[in-house]
């Protein structure tokens, strides 16, 4: 290096030296205010003269929180280590033993193992149960660490040996351990279910939103705190980042985030050439969230005092997560050599520190006071929501076994020696010889430590996780409510929306359960001709309306209310469906009987957002999915992104979702009222799926004697009045595509004197599980009387063919064929939709009123009923085209 190059680099030190001694100076003095000041019209100066600096949402790759600013610890540090010790020790041990007894039954080791002291210090100190006074906190764990909530528990006398044993074993005698967070599978344990990896972040965010919309409503009392655990991995999933300014613009001071930053997912580094925490800094910064960044342990605070010129923070902020990663496998010396030594200045302040003082030194999220202080901070900020991001080791104490290798995250086995050798490390009082057969270990009773498990959990009022239910039935709206949508419409032509809307708005007015509703929209209310409500009850927001909409002399003006129901979610139907799962589990959550009414496009639900459907499912949620604008052909224009003929079929695997196709607006009016009497008075764990459709036609009245069959999954809306005729059809339709059907109806009767039975199908879903259910009991009792299903009850004397017609993919129908009396003739909408009219839609699918016509006559002709020459002048006079291309495929 030449002399002038020395030179001008002991003149830029000077020069910066002296700048930090007249910060220091003005930070005495004048305060932090006044520092702000400054660096602010230094900015600007620098701006004028064209010096333009980098924007960068980032702060020092150190500790958000300084030493002499951290909150005093009150725990007894000695008897949380024993009890973390022995956590860590009972989770890994269960996952061992688990996959030693049957081989491949998985589990995750060192997702805990890096978290324990993340969790611990929660569990100690801040998480909340339900208490006296207090509801509790929420708290989304991370699944991948659920074993060692397990081993907590069994601590705390929740779980037994025998449960541990029996570890993603559910069937086994005895009871066992779900893999992850599972609510249907371990209902007084779990609450919400987290895995796949992304939906926990998403829903806690709407889960603290929906907590502030009960308390402006008035509707519980203020308090508790929703707590998200998320690997730095997780936050690649779109559902984890997607919603995070939501939070921050509602000012969701009940919001925390917590981020094991241990750099690695499953495969290798998070991000192997950059710094996930900084990244991950400057995105919740930038959406406006409180960030306290844990890097370092306690261990690194006195080499940090000595940095008076930067440069440990310079090299701490320019390695990347790669390099870290190495560095929590290697040796001391080798720390040394690549962080340390890469400066002479550096290199003295080790000195005289060993290679073992250097490798043992912790990261951030290892130190209880570090994380102590970062939770009560974050706890008792106001305005934001706040993040902690902790960088830990992954895999943290399973030493060679695996601890910060790219391997980590698949360990499930441990030798012996290796059990022994954590074993040693955390001071496991465990034999040898009770490793290899008898490895959990819980002390007595009387013991410091499970005195002192209890007493916390106790005093911060009851253990976590848990679900406790105080569920109060409400009871159902009167039948004079709906009675008006019973009565038809008297020729006038609506919509199935339509006729939806005005039940909505009629349950919102009710007395017993008005206030009970909860609207939610994705951008969509005008669209589904909800606006009326706007007036009614109200746009949620907790800011009020701060302006006057530009709509403000219009009778159904945009109304913004602090007090206001309906929750207007933009265009995010994952967000509207995380409301959904919040509103609908108020019953388990506060024992409030919300009762969420989810309206969308139906082409942008089940399909958009299934994984969360299916976690909806699994943690009891109630309420009602409307899919508005359904229907292939019924949907207009839109074409094939929107048209949707897919979600009931989509709606077949989740087990406990109710599905319906109405067609008229006395069959909407019994579904929804039967599905309140199920959910919420009679308390069925169940939720419902019920499409709407946009085009207008005049409603009939109710026939007598139909509600049992509309909530079965099918009835006889009209008998023909042919007797004389010797041909017969049975002829099927759903939603709007029924009017075909009547239509289909009406022209072989006149034209081609075949008698034809209507019959309106509201479910399919609901004709299969019932036949599903009486197949499988006479399958196990074939020697008893065998039994018959609603359809064969239904149809065992009605004669002729059967051909069936939905606005949906043909595998509909064909899902119940096996049951009819005769063979079924499928009429759907397979394939892509098309921008069109819906005359020419329903040409095109094949499921208007002559394609029904023609089919109809087809079964005919193939049971020998008509001659073909009948067939083929029908043909001709219906327009059928046989040489037309596949809708399907083409």
């Amino acid at each position: 290096m030449s002399e002038e190059i020395k030179k001008n680099q002991k003149i830029e030190e000077i020069e910066t030296n002296e700048w930090l001694y007249s910060l220091d100076y003005v930070l005495e003095h004048g305060g932090p205010e006044r520092v702000i000041e400054l660096l602010r019209e230094l900015q600007v100066r620098a701006f004028k003269a064209g010096v333009h600096i980098p924007f960068s949402a980032n702060t020092p790759y150190i500790n958000t929180i300084p030493r002499e600013k951290q909150s005093p610890f009150p725990g007894n540090r000695e008897i949380e280590r024993r009890i973390k010790s022995l956590i860590r020790w009972n989770a890994m041990a269960m996952v061992v033993k688990a996959n030693k007894q049957e081989h491949g039954i998985g589990g995750h080791i060192s997702t805990y193992a890096s978290a324990a002291t993340l969790y611990e210090i929660g569990f100690n100190h801040f998480f909340r149960g339900r208490g006296e006074g207090y509801e509790g906190d929420q708290i989304y764990f991370q699944g991948h660490a659920s074993p060692g909530f397990y081993a907590r528990a069994f601590l705390e006398g929740r779980i037994t040996k025998e449960q541990l044993i029996n570890f993603r074993r559910d069937l086994a005698p005895g009871g066992g351990l779900t893999s992850y967070p599972h609510p249907f599978l371990m209902p007084d344990f779990w609450e919400f279910p987290t895995v796949s990896m992304g939906l926990g972040p998403i829903q806690a965010i709407y889960r603290a939103r929906f907590n502030r919309y009960l308390e402006d409503r008035e509707l519980k009392k203020p308090g508790g705190k929703v707590w998200a655990f998320l690997g730095d991995g997780e936050t690649d999933e779109p559902e984890t980042l997607g919603a995070i300014t939501l939070a921050s613009r509602e000012k969701l001071d009940n919001l925390i985030f917590v981020i094991n930053a241990n750099l690695q997912r499953l495969d290798g580094p998070v991000r192997g050439n950059g710094k996930i925490i900084q990244e991950l800094e400057a995105i919740f910064r930038g959406a406006g969230w409180h960030v306290i960044k844990v890097v370092w342990g306690g261990d690194w605070d006195p080499l940090l005092e000595k940095d008076t010129d930067g440069k440990l923070v310079k090299r701490m902020g320019e390695v990347v997560d790669g390099e870290y990663q190495k560095y929590s496998v290697e040796g001391g010396a080798y720390i040394r050599k690549n962080f340390f030594g890469k400066d002479e200045d550096l290199l003295k302040m080790v000195e005289q520190m060993s290679d073992e003082e250097l490798f043992k030194m912790k990261r951030g999220g290892h130190d209880p006071e570090k994380v102590y202080a970062a939770y009560k901070e974050a706890v008792n900020y106001v305005g934001k929501p706040t993040v902690i991001i902790a960088k830990t080791i992954k895999g943290y104490g399973l030493g060679e076994a695996g601890e910060g290798k790219n391997i980590t995250h698949q360990q499930k086995k441990l030798n012996e020696d290796e059990m022994k050798e954590f074993r040693s490390r955390f001071g496991i009082p465990i034999s040898d010889e009770r490793i290899a057969n008898d490895p959990f270990y819980k002390p007595d009773d009387n013991s410091e430590e499970i005195q002192y498990i209890k007493k916390r959990r106790e005093e911060l009022g009851g253990y976590l996780p848990s679900r406790k239910t105080d569920i109060r039935p409400i009871k159902t709206p009167p039948e004079s409510l709906f009675e008006e949508f019973y009565k038809g419409t008297e020729g006038h032509e609506v919509s199935t929306t339509m006729v939806f809307v005005r039940i909505l708005a009629k349950l919102l007015k009710d007395k017993e359960i008005g206030k009970l509703i909860v609207p939610i929209v994705p951008d969509e209310a005008r669209t589904f001709g909800m606006e009326a409500l706007f007036r009614q009850v109200g746009i949620y927001s907790h800011s009020g309306q701060l302006y006057e909409p530009v709509d403000a002399a219009s009778l159904l003006y945009y109304k913004e209310a602090k007090d206001g129901q309906i929750l207007e979610e933009g265009i995010t139907e994952a967000g509207s469906m995380s409301s959904f799962m919040a509103a609908g589990t108020a019953y388990l959550t506060h024992g409030i009987n919300m009762i969420p009414f989810f309206v969308y496009y139906s082409m942008f639900g089940l399909q958009r957002v299934g994984d969360l459907v299916w976690a909806a499912a699994d943690m009891g949620a109630k309420g009602f999915l409307f899919g508005g604008t359904a229907g292939r052909t019924t949907l207009a224009g839109e074409g094939l992104q929107h048209q949707d003929g897919n979600s009931h079929l989509l709606a077949y695997p989740v087990p406990n979702l109710v599905t319906y196709d109405p067609a008229f607006a006395y069959e909407i009016a019994v579904i929804i009222r039967d599905g309140i009497k199920r959910m919420f008075e009679d308390q069925e764990n169940i939720f419902y799926y019920v499409t709407l459709m946009n085009e207008n036609y005049a409603m009939p009245e109710m026939p007598k004697g139909v509600k049992d069959g509309i909530l079965k999954g099918m009835y006889k809306f009209k008998a023909s009045d042919k007797k004389t005729f010797k041909l017969k059809a049975q002829l099927l339709g759903s939603g709007t595509i029924l009017n075909e059907v009547i239509k289909a109806a009406k022209i072989l009767e006149e034209d081609y004197r075949v008698a034809c039975d209507i019959w309106s199908v509201t479910s399919y879903k609901e004709l299969r599980r019932d036949a599903l259910e009486i197949e499988r009991w006479n399958m196990l009792n074939p020697t008893k009387e065998q039994k018959q299903n609603y359809i064969q009850r239904t149809l065992q004397k009605e004669n002729g063919v059967f051909v069936a017609a939905s606005d949906y993919v043909k595998a509909l129908p064909d899902s119940v064929a096996k049951w009819f009396p005769g063979y079924l003739y499928s009429m759907g909408t397979d394939g892509f939709g098309r921008s069109e009219s819906r005359a020419m839609l329903r040409e095109f699918f094949e499921v208007d009123a002559k394609h029904i016509v023609f089919a109809a006559l087809t079964a005919l002709f193939k049971e020998g009923k008509i001659q073909d020459k009948v067939l083929d002048k029908a043909g001709k006079e219906l327009g059928i085209n046989p040489n037309k291309r596949n809708p399907l495929n083409s």
